[in-house]
């Protein structure tokens, strides 16, 4: 196969390139740090560089069998302070570069092609100054579902991939903004010392990586999978319990 990866530098995204190069699959890297094989240099959150890429993917394949949008990056902070240019990033690389790679990708896309964008539980379940990495990794979901329908009748699949905490760099690498006022006190510092506690219990990397690949081998896809034992149950109880009882539990937990 011919696989996209956007973000395939570091973390889950340069975890599945090793795995499909060593399955004798051709891997194509679209990351601002790309420089190397099949690596292609591309900022996703500007639509002229993701033109580029797409431009200088033609010259390399004729035909792409998988678009694994994995690019992304992580915020917190109380919402009414974010800075514009913080929402404006964490917009333009989770989810209006998910979505520009995906229209330029298509065209090379045939009947059997599979989209894989990943989301997160976190698109489901609302957590206090995580605001905008919630809204975001929401709208991938609903994005793939909606695109799931429209390309039905192409026979291209396309599913959302839900991952629960994993050690990588992501959590290492958000954005903190820790400005408060007499609103949240010291609300923020607590939460964020509180979910810090349980990253011992995070997933590792080649676990998720041995439970994504397996998911996606199989001939059709479902419209989304979440990863992780502890996140499948919590989307069982989500079923289950009033959306108040739910959210007295989210509190509970982060604060």
């Amino acid at each position: 196969m011919n696989i996209v990866i956007t973000g395939g530098t570091s973390g889950l995204g340069l975890g599945l390139k090793e795995f499909y190069e060593k399955q004798g699959h051709t891997v194509f890297v679209l990351a601002r740090s790309a420089s190397q094989n099949n690596g292609i240099v591309c900022d996703v959150a500007n639509y002229e560089s993701i033109e580029s890429a797409f431009e200088t993917l033609k010259t390399k394949c004729t035909k792409i069998d998988m678009l694994i949008n994995n690019a992304g990056v992580a915020l917190s902070g109380v919402s009414e302070l974010l800075p514009k240019e913080e929402i404006d990033k964490i917009i333009d690389i989770n989810l209006k570069g998910l979505i520009y790679c995906t229209q330029k990708a298509l065209p090379f896309m045939n009947k059997g092609g599979k989209i894989v964008n990943i989301s997160s539980p976190c698109g489901d379940f609302p957590l206090p100054y995580r605001t905008m990495y919630c809204v975001t990794k929401s709208a991938v979901s609903m994005f793939s579902y909606c695109l799931r329908l429209e390309l039905q009748n192409a026979g291209i699949q396309v599913t959302a991939v839900c991952p629960g905490n994993i050690f990588t760099n992501l959590s290492k690498n958000r954005v903190m903004i820790e400005t408060t006022n007499e609103k949240y006190d010291d609300e923020i510092k607590k939460a964020t010392e509180k979910i810090n506690k349980e990253a011992h219990k995070r997933m590792t990397l080649e676990y998720v990586v041995k439970v994504i690949t397996k998911k996606l081998a199989k001939k059709k896809l479902s419209p989304r999978y979440v990863i992780g034992k502890k996140y499948k149950f919590l989307y069982f109880v989500q079923k289950l319990v009033p959306q108040k009882a739910l959210f007295w539990g989210v509190t509970k937990f982060s604060k």
